[in-house]
């Protein structure tokens, strides 16, 4: 789930920064955990979500400013639907291991009594 919120915010950042100034994505990329990672080419997620990182990653820099705004455009609906997907998976399966280890709980507490 961090990952492709990352992925989006940073997205969103380099946007806005393609349309009012100058930076370098390197200097963009700074101030989050795994986007710097993943612009060297590290592969910090398999299977299909690993490719759609890849597919985001691989055209990044390569045209002019105006191009990046429309592929990062394009690229921003794609992102905003794996974070949600994230995030539902997330919220889904962190509830399941609350309940799991307070039914974990509840039985040693049973069987110590």
């Amino acid at each position: 789930m961090q990952i492709f919120s990352e992925l989006y915010e940073f997205n969103e950042q380099l946007i806005l920064t393609l349309k009012f100034s100058r930076q370098t994505i390197d200097k963009i990329a700074e101030p989050y955990k795994f986007v710097p990672k993943i612009l060297k080419g590290e592969s910090i997620l398999k299977g299909a979500d690993a490719d759609a990182v890849r597919e985001y990653t691989e055209n990044l820099g390569k045209t002019d400013a105006m191009s990046q705004v429309d592929y990062l455009t394009e690229k921003k609906a794609v992102l905003k639907k794996y974070k949600e997907e994230s995030f539902t998976d997330y919220k889904k399966y962190s509830s399941l291991y609350v309940k799991i280890f307070f039914m974990l709980g509840v039985m040693m507490a049973v069987l110590l009594a």
